[in-house]
């Protein structure tokens, strides 16, 4: 989320949104927006079992929370790149995503 906050510009001046979204309950929501000072819209209390149906993000059974999951979705709300990852690599940052959509409107 970080890199995205650094990078919020260059998505803003692009009209794109940013959304992050958890499981985590609404005061752990709001504590990782105050403490990261984040523009962006963060959501909070997914059902991880759901969102996993729905999705294909990992879940993980034992403990009850999503791996990392992050989307590329156009206008049409229609998911133009998934990223599932089960570590701390393979996932989006935001210089490639930026990359990736400018690269998808100038095809348009």
């Amino acid at each position: 989320m970080l890199d995205f906050k650094k990078n919020f510009s260059e998505f803003q001046k692009r009209n794109i949104q940013v959304i992050a979204a958890s499981v985590d309950p609404l005061e752990k929501a709001r504590e990782t927006v105050s403490k990261h000072k984040l523009s962006f819209i963060v959501g909070y209390g997914l059902n991880a079992k759901e969102v996993s149906a729905k999705t294909g993000a990992f879940y993980h059974e034992k403990d009850g929370y999503l791996h990392a999951t992050g989307y590329i979705v156009d206008p049409e709300a229609k998911i133009v790149n998934g990223v599932y990852s089960t570590m701390n690599v393979g996932r989006l940052v935001a210089k490639d995503c930026l990359g990736l959509i400018d690269y998808l409107r100038k095809k348009q």
